[in-house]
């Protein structure tokens, strides 16, 4: 029972750390277009090499 005192805490913070993780990534913008790699991978032209 002495280590449910320990895991119970241990596992809320970690809890806490991954839910302000993913706040992080909604703030800074990282699922802004989903739809545009779905479109991307389909296309036939290779991006491999950047634009002039």
């Amino acid at each position: 029972m002495e280590v449910l005192a320990l895991l119970i805490p241990v596992s809320l913070v970690l809890g806490g750390v991954g839910l302000a993780a993913f706040f992080w990534t909604l703030r800074s913008r990282q699922y802004d277009d989903p739809e545009g790699d779905a479109r991307r991978i389909l296309r036939d032209e290779w991006d491999d090499r950047p634009q002039p």
